[in-house]
C-alpha cells in the first residue's frame, strides 16, 4: 500500500502546484477521487477499477481535463495482471469507450484521430503488460509447484528405497542365517554321533562347520555393505552364483542330504544379480528339505540356462514323505518375505513365478522360471 500511495500522492502534489485557486476545489476532488482507490487495487482490483471508471465519468461530464485520467491506465493494467481474458476484455471496452469520448470532446478539431490513436496504444499497452504480468505469475507458481512436487517424489523414492534396501537385507540375512545354522546344525550333530567311532570323520566335520560359518559371516558383510572386494574373505568367497552351486551340493550332501546338481547350458552371459537370485532360491529349497525330511533323502537341483530364450529353469525336487495336506513348514511362511514368500518375492523380481508342493509321486518339488530380458512379467 505504500508504494500504491506514492502515484496518487504525486498526482494531488502536481494539481495543488499548478492550479489556478478558483479551479483548485474541484480539480483536487477529482483527483482524489480517480487516484486514491489506487491504494487498494491489489486487494479490489475490480472495485478500485469501477471507482476510477465512475470519477472518470464525473470528470467528463463536468468538463475538466486532469492529468489524473493516468489512474484509468493503472487500473486497467491491474485488473488484466488478476483477472481472465473476459474480465480484461470488459475493462478495456470500459476504458477504450472513456478513451473516445474524450477525444471527441477535448481534441482540438482537425485532429481527432492522432489522440485517439495514441491514447489507444496506450490503453492496449496497458492491458498486454497486465496479462504478461498474470502469465508470468502463473508459469512462476507452476514452476514452484512442479519443484515442489518434484522434491516430494523424491522423498518418496527415497524412503521406497530405503525400505527395499531394508527388505533385501533382511531377506539375505534369512536365507544367509538359515541356511548356514542349518547345515551346521546338522554338521554337529553328525560330529557328537561320530566321535567315538570315527574321530577322524568328526574333526572333517567340525572343520566344515567352521568353513561354514566363515561363508556365513563373509556373506553377511558383504549383504550388509563392509565387505571390500579387495579383502581376503571376499577372495575366499566370491558372490554367490551358479558356478557356486556345486560346492551348495557337496555342503548338502556333507550336512547329510544327499544332493545331485544338473546344469545345462552356458551361464557366462547371465547377470551376477540374476546368478544371485539362482543360488538363493536353491539354497532356500534345499535347506527347507534338509530341515523337514528324514534321514535318507536325496534332493535333485537341475538348472537349465537358455540364451535364445534369455531365461533360466530351476527345478529342486527330494524324495521325501510328504503327506495329503502340507505340513505348516511348506507352503509360504506366515511372515511376509521369508521362507516361500521371500522366494516368489526373488522370482517376480525377474518376472517368474514360483510353484512349490508335493508332487505326483511323492516328494516335494519348486520350481521357477526367471526372464532375464525384463519382459517375462506377461509371459509368465
Amino acid at each position: 500500500m505504500a508504494w500504491d500511495s506514492l502515484l496518487p500522492t504525486l498526482l494531488l502534489l502536481n494539481i495543488v502546484t499548478t492550479r489556478a485557486p478558483q479551479e483548485l476545489p474541484v480539480a483536487v476532488a477529482l483527483t482524489a477521487a480517480l487516484a486514491l482507490p489506487l491504494v487498494w487495487r491489489r486487494r479490489a482490483p475490480v472495485t478500485v477499477f469501477g471507482a476510477v471508471a465512475a470519477a472518470a465519468s464525473v470528470q467528463w461530464l463536468v468538463d475538466v481535463q486532469l492529468p489524473a485520467d493516468v489512474a484509468l491506465l493503472v487500473a486497467l493494467y491491474t485488473v488484466a495482471a488478476n483477472l481472465g481474458r473476459r474480465g480484461t476484455l470488459v475493462a478495456g471496452a470500459v476504458v477504450e469507450a472513456g478513451v473516445l469520448l474524450a477525444c471527441l470532446r477535448w481534441a482540438t478539431e482537425g485532429a481527432f484521430l492522432t489522440p485517439f490513436v495514441a491514447v489507444t496504444a496506450m490503453v492496449v499497452a496497458a492491458a498486454v503488460l497486465g496479462v504478461n504480468a498474470r502469465t508470468t505469475r502463473a508459469y512462476l507458481a507452476a514452476l514452484e509447484e512442479r519443484a515442489a512436487r518434484l522434491e516430494q517424489e523424491r522423498e518418496q523414492q527415497a524412503r521406497l528405497a530405503v525400505a527395499e534396501e531394508r527388505t533385501r537385507i533382511t531377506r539375505e540375512m534369512h536365507d544367509i542365517v538359515t541356511h548356514n545354522l542349518s547345515v551346521m546344525v546338522a554338521l554337529t550333530d553328525a560330529a557328537v554321533y561320530a566321535q567315538h567311532r570315527s574321530p577322524d570323520r568328526t574333526t572333517t566335520a567340525m572343520l566344515q562347520v567352521a568353513e561354514t560359518g566363515r561363508q556365513a559371516l563373509t556373506d553377511m558383510r558383504r549383504s550388509l555393505g563392509i565387505l571390500q572386494t579387495d579383502e581376503p574373505d571376499a577372495q575366499r568367497h566370491p558372490l554367490p552364483g551358479i558356478a557356486q552351486l556345486e560346492a551348495l551340493a557337496e555342503q548338502m550332501c556333507a550336512a547329510g542330504l544327499p544332493t545331485r546338481l544338473e546344469v545345462h547350458g552356458g551361464h557366462a552371459h547371465i547377470p551376477a544379480t540374476a546368478q544371485l537370485t539362482v543360488y538363493r532360491l536353491v539354497q532356500e529349497a534345499l535347506t527347507n528339505a534338509l530341515k523337514h525330511t528324514p534321514t535318507g533323502t536325496h534332493a535333485t537341483v537341475r538348472i537349465e540356462c537358455s540364451s535364445e530364450s534369455e531365461t533360466v529353469t530351476m527345478d529342486v525336487t527330494d524324495n521325501g514323505p510328504c503327506p495329503p495336506l502340507p505340513p505348516p513348514h511348506r507352503p509360504a511362511a506366515t511372515a511376509s518375505g521369508h521362507g516361500i514368500p521371500g522366494m516368489r518375492e526373488r522370482a517376480a523380481a525377474y518376472g517368474g513365478t514360483l510353484q512349490a508342493g508335493p508332487l505326483p509321486g511323492g516328494g516335494w518339488g519348486v520350481r521357477t522360471r526367471l526372464f532375464l530380458d525384463g519382459g517375462g512379467a506377461a509371459s509368465a
